[in-house]
């Protein structure tokens, strides 16, 4: 293998990136796909939810346990672990006949995705200065947004023509072949230790975790992300199902749903640049949620069927709602990879990090299929968006003070 770029290009933090990008596409080669799914194996819309929100649930578990392995083991190990475990979960997913094993596969996913993200923000960090920092970290803070883009309108189009199973093993292909590629452009870990060395680094990794999650910052900037990742990730998760109960045609819908999801990623690395230039955070995050609130709530709330273009008003507040949505992710990113207290770890606060909104991720799919069937409709979802919001912009403005965002200057 020929030796890696030199340590000024910028390719090393792309890789990475991309490497994120199609780690997410997992997450979001199912939205297009859910239907057919829900038809060819019989899962009712309640179970549907769980569906979306299990590969969440190894995140949601096993967030500070992957960041005490990356501190062992190396960050770049644990990246190229979660691709292989990614492309083993999609192939198994393709031959899956029922839908506990398809759940299976999608839990081996999920950890897959843990391993290979948990560690991105730190990987980008290291290999960029700190001139080029918010504008590596913004577009991190878009690859979940880029990849609902690509794979819910790649699934919008390849459904037409094969089976999902086809779409599985496409997805694991692709994941397999992302790994000699960043073999070749990541800088190798420093070599592992063994024996008592070994010991003696676990310790002292595990005491880094526990000083980050004993103090606060840490876990305010969690539960934030969480409240925005509760409500993000089951509208753009339902949205081909909402537009198509009300009679979309589905390559409409998918394509208004990639259009919606890719809004996200382009918010994103716009945070990234205003960011650079100083814009000040919390307004960005307090703002963000405010925007999500209304926009969810006239989305849902209005009956736009019996107002002329009304989809094209949906789809209008939803990709505003996406869009404007993106400051949280992006500002917070930014913030978690060097809010570790002294003596702490950026592994660790980004572990806790996946804990919480990945908590959030998996009970929000649920969330919103329990009170669609509850209530007949979708129209009632804005209160789930909207008490989200309020507790998200409350932690915000308690949690984003100047002294936390010293620290990143």
């Amino acid at each position: 293998m020929s030796p890696s770029p030199p340590s000024t290009s910028p390719l090393r933090w792309i890789v990475v990136v991309i490497a994120g990008v199609v780690a997410a596409m997992h997450i979001w080669k199912l939205p297009g796909a859910l239907e057919g799914i829900r038809a060819e194996l019989g899962i009712s819309l309640v179970l549907a939810g769980p569906l979306l929100g299990v590969v969440q649930v190894a995140s949601m578990l096993l967030g500070l346990a992957a960041s005490l392995m990356a501190e062992v083991i190396g960050l770049r190990r644990t990246l190229l672990l979660g691709l292989v475990l990614l492309a083993i979960g999609s192939a198994a997913g393709a031959g899956a006949t029922t839908f506990e094993l398809l759940m299976l596969s999608r839990a081996l996913e999920g950890v897959g995705f843990l391993l290979a993200t948990v560690v991105a923000p730190a990987l980008i960090r290291h290999n960029c200065n700190a001139l080029t920092a918010n504008t590596a970290l913004g577009w991190w803070g878009a690859f979940q947004g880029i990849a609902a883009f690509i794979a819910v309108l790649a699934s919008t189009l390849l459904l037409t023509a094969v089976s999902w199973q086809v779409w599985w093993l496409i997805m694991a292909a692709l994941t397999a072949v992302m790994a000699p590629i960043v073999l070749f452009f990541v800088p190798a870990d420093p070599p592992s230790v063994h024996g008592g060395a070994q010991r003696n680094a676990l310790r002292s990794a595990f005491g880094r975790i526990v000083q980050t999650v004993r103090t606060l910052p840490p876990w305010g900037l969690s539960l934030v992300f969480g409240c925005y990742t509760l409500q993000w990730g089951a509208v753009i998760g339902f949205l081909p199902t909402i537009f198509s109960a009300v009679g979309v045609d589905k390559l409409v819908a998918g394509a208004a749903t990639a259009i919606v999801a890719g809004s996200n990623g382009a918010g994103s690395v716009l945070t990234g640049i205003l960011l650079r230039r100083g814009a000040p955070m919390r307004p960005l995050v307090v703002g963000a949620l405010a925007t999500m609130a209304v926009t969810t709530t006239l989305f849902f709330a209005v009956d736009w069927q019996a107002i002329t273009g009304g989809l094209i008003w949906q789809i209008v507040l939803a990709t505003l709602f996406s869009f404007c949505g993106a400051a949280i992710p992006a500002s917070i990113t930014r913030l978690a990879v060097d809010v570790a207290p002294a003596g702490g770890s950026a592994a660790a606060v980004l572990g806790l990090m996946q804990h919480v909104y990945n908590a959030a991720n998996f009970v929000g799919p649920i969330l919103f299929a329990a009170v669609a069937v509850a209530v007949g409709s979708w129209q009632s979802s804005w209160l789930i968006t909207v008490a989200a919001s309020l507790l998200g912009a409350l932690i915000a403005a308690l949690t984003i003070r100047g002294s936390v965002i010293d620290s990143v200057r």
